[in-house]
């Protein structure tokens, strides 16, 4: 059996040719050791089987305990994770790149480990192998998990083919593994990131107002919900605004500026959003204001349908329609009327998340 080939990388400074090495030979179906800033772990392309194999082969690893993987770049977690919950957004904008592990369900069967590593190197090798790679700890089972690759090449010589030594990692400890796949979070390890810091980023919430333009409707909706929030001081809820139609960019409508002006709202620094599917994905409570947005909303991200309503369906005004109507090209006064239905919605939906 012949040695396992080392490269030294400066951290700090890093070859893009090495980078390039590496992902040549997990491309061909080779294993290789990777820093990363928890520990060294085994990388495998996800794309080639017999790597795999081989990968489980050497953890000793039952094949229905599939390994986490590793990506280069947060938008990847909707190419293999599917009915991806809020909370994994939120978690994911505050530990990625870091020492966080989510599982989710996976776009085919059953659940998917997903982490973004804080190491340049790891993040390089996985950029030019260009997909997501298993890389379980680099250590044989009951053996402790490598901080540095001496530890890691002691058992591994010869089992690999190339191995990057980076130094001794930064962290030392392993990542903390968050499970979303089911109705409620669960920790099932609590590694570098503690139990208290994942609460307290689930514990945020998310409310998307929908509108046409997001020029009017939204904007208002948006506006009187964050300044309910912070009279009551509260921080734990991000409040956001959309349109359904193609322009971005675009400032308030002056009527809008006037009407907020009333009320002691500034929105002169508002420009106008398209909403996405990824904005849908990332709310908890997504309300429109008629019935044509819902449908927008839905067309884009079926998975929210539990999570979307009619903003009018908390105003105490009922009549035939629940849809709040556009003001555009409408008088003061019909803004007026319209802002008056909007705020006592909010009112009551600013009670309740």
């Amino acid at each position: 059996m012949s040695s396992t080939r080392i490269i030294k990388i400066d951290p700090g400074n890093p070859r893009e040719d090495y980078f390039k090495e590496a992902a040549k030979v997990l491309k061909e179906g080779g294993l290789v050791i990777i820093p990363t800033e928890t520990v060294y772990g085994i990388a495998a392309s996800m794309l080639n089987k017999k790597a795999v194999d081989k990968l489980y082969e050497i953890k000793r690893r039952p094949k229905d305990k599939p390994f986490a993987l590793l990506i280069d770049k947060k938008e990847s977690i909707e190419e293999l994770a599917g009915a991806i919950p809020p909370a994994a957004y939120r978690l994911a904008d505050k530990f990625w790149p870091g020492p966080l592990t989510l599982v989710l369900k996976s776009r085919g069967a059953g659940t998917i480990g997903i982490r973004m590593p804080d190491n340049q190197v790891a993040l390089g090798i996985i950029r030019e192998a260009g997909t997501a790679l298993f890389c379980p700890s680099a250590n044989l089972s009951g053996k402790p998990a490598p901080v540095n690759l001496e530890e890691a090449i002691k058992d591994l010589d010869g089992l690999v083919d190339l191995a990057i030594d980076a130094g001794r990692v930064k962290l030392g400890t392993e990542s903390t593994v968050v499970d979303l796949s089911g109705e409620s979070l669960r920790i099932l390890r609590e590694g570098a990131i503690d139990k208290n810091d994942i609460d307290e980023a689930v514990e945020k919430k998310t409310v998307l107002f929908v509108c046409t333009g997001n020029s009017c409707r939204s904007v208002m909706a948006e506006a009187l919900l964050k300044k309910k929030l912070k009279e009551g001081n509260r921080k734990d809820v991000e409040v956001i605004s959309a349109g359904i139609m193609m322009l971005s960019g675009l400032g308030a409508s002056e009527a809008t500026k006037e009407i907020l002006r009333r009320e002691s709202i500034d929105v002169s620094n508002h420009l106008s959003k398209r909403i996405t599917g990824e904005m849908i994905r990332r709310s908890d409570l997504i309300l429109v204001m008629e019935k044509v947005h819902e449908e927008e909303v839905l067309a884009q991200a079926p998975e929210a349908k539990n999570r979307v309503f009619l903003l009018k369906e908390f105003a105490k005004i009922k009549d035939d329609s629940l849809d709040i109507e556009d003001p555009i090209g409408r008088s003061i006064d019909f803004y007026g009327q319209t802002f008056r239905v909007i705020k006592e919605a909010v009112e009551r939906v600013a009670e309740i998340i």
